[in-house]
């Protein structure tokens, strides 16, 4: 069971919850740093060297890092019920 902290915030955490958030936070940052190289070609200044296109790259990665958390997810929630489940 879930226990409310006074400020209205559960504090249990199901197993993948950090894998998601920590592929937010990459996702996040691969989309600013799309948004920043791709906007030398709209504005006609000189484009930002290879290495700037490559932490673009950090929006694919947090895409699967949070779908890997997503999938543990599931595979908690499913043993968790296939253990509710069984006869005793």
């Amino acid at each position: 069971m879930r226990s409310e902290t006074p400020s209205g915030s559960s504090d249990d955490t199901a197993p993948g919850d950090g894998l998601v958030r920590a592929g937010a936070i990459v996702f996040i940052i691969g989309a600013v740093a799309t948004l920043v190289t791709v906007a030398p070609l709209f504005l006609g200044t000189d484009p930002f060297p290879p290495v700037a296109y490559a932490v673009c790259m950090l929006m694919g990665v947090g895409f699967l890092v949070a779908g890997a958390g997503v999938l543990r997810s599931i595979g908690a929630q499913r043993r968790q019920a296939r253990a509710v489940a069984q006869p005793r």
